[in-house]
């Protein structure tokens, strides 16, 4: 590669970081675990899609993404870290509880 096209190249990436204004999560394991905590609430009906400014419910789409965390718990167990492991928890007791309140399996 030529000098002059390493400095084209270099120059775009650095335009497009001083214009990136999007949050950048960290890179530690809630996320992984927050995207999909935050879809399922979003299928549960609990928070508004923010595509479509409005708030829509499939309890489907909610109980694959709380089995996908559920996985996650599995495959992960002993190499978590305890803070992690309870946030990972704590997320899907909520998600857990909300889903069989919507699915009308209890009732509170």
């Amino acid at each position: 590669m030529t000098k002059e096209k390493e400095d084209v190249l270099n120059s775009s990436a650095d335009e497009n970081q001083e214009g990136l204004k999007e949050f950048l999560p960290p890179l530690d394991f809630n996320s992984i675990v927050f995207p999909f905590y935050t879809q399922a609430l979003i299928k549960l009906g609990l928070i508004e899609d923010p595509l479509k400014n409005k708030v829509e419910e499939n309890l489907t789409f909610a109980k694959r993404l709380i089995d996908i965390l559920d996985l996650l718990k599995e495959r992960t167990k002993g190499n978590l870290k305890p803070e992690e492991e309870n946030f990972l928890e704590s997320c899907l007791t909520q998600l857990k509880m909300n889903y069989m309140k919507k699915a009308k399996i209890i009732s509170l």
